[in-house]
């Protein structure tokens, strides 16, 4: 008599734990009952019915799903790789046990399917300078195509293009070039613009030859305070003039007296 009711608080015990079930804040229970849908609970304490009621569990959290790398040829010819991570976070938990069988998986298949086909429709550039615009528009095809499952996909992110090694060596000497190009144009319009400033000096100086003289005075204060023992520098004619005028006149006059008294 004692083990039979011992069997009986077993069997009672088991049918309590099967018909109690406790959900966290963050997930969802979609109750089959027969094989038909009949509610959607959580959280907290559920009550089903043994035998008849089967419950799944859905999380509602945000899933960070890792897309492995893909081999993808771009428009213009060339083969790269690219991995990318999808955010995304299930709305309806019916629709996500329902509409599909696994819907982790189905989400996984379809971002690395939509991955090939974005990246392949555009041009390597385009890949490497416009990722914004890229993440968006794979964003918006797999937000679409995975809104019949109730799930909502928040943000796609291209994480790393893994570039053949010929082409990373063409585009370090593509930058390069570039780089030097940019180099050759500031000095030319550094030059064009020094050039242009010595001609307004050049025109200042010819309106005032004085100017010129104190410049030169000032080159041979700014030389002569530096510690140099010999200090070479161009004196301007113009400096001595007075003192060719004033011998030639000396030398006229000798003349003049000397054809006088012949």
């Amino acid at each position: 008599m004692a083990v039979g009711w011992v069997v009986l608080v077993i069997f009672l015990l088991v049918i309590l734990a099967s018909a109690v079930r406790v959900l966290n804040e963050y997930e969802r229970g979609v109750i089959f009952r027969l094989g038909r849908i009949i509610a959607t609970k959580g959280p907290g304490l559920i009550i089903l019915i043994p035998i008849i009621d089967k419950m799944q569990k859905v999380s509602l959290r945000l899933v960070t799903m890792d897309v492995p790398s893909q081999d993808v040829i771009t428009k213009d010819n060339v083969s790269v790789k690219v991995n990318a991570v999808v955010y995304f976070r299930v709305m309806e938990p019916n629709k996500a046990v329902i509409e599909v069988e696994n819907f982790l998986y189905a989400t996984s298949q379809l971002a690395q399917t939509t991955l090939r086909s974005v990246c392949g429709q555009a041009e390597l550039d385009e890949l490497l300078s416009e990722r914004e615009q890229i993440n968006t528009q794979l964003q918006d095809i797999l937000d679409k195509q995975t809104d019949p499952w109730g799930i909502k996909v928040s943000t796609v992110e291209v994480k790393h293009i893994d570039l053949p090694e010929i082409m990373q060596r063409a585009m370090a000497k593509q930058a390069e070039a570039e780089r030097e190009r940019r180099a050759k144009i500031i000095n030319a319009e550094g030059e064009f613009q020094a050039a242009d400033k010595l001609a307004e000096a050049a025109k200042i100086i010819g309106k005032h030859p004085v100017a010129l003289q104190l410049r030169y005075l000032q080159t041979l204060n700014e030389v002569s305070s530096e510690s140099n023992s010999t200090t070479i520098f161009p004196v301007p004619i113009d400096l001595f003039k007075p003192f060719i005028t004033l011998a030639d006149r000396i030398a006229d006059r000798i003349d003049a007296e000397a054809s006088k008294k012949e």
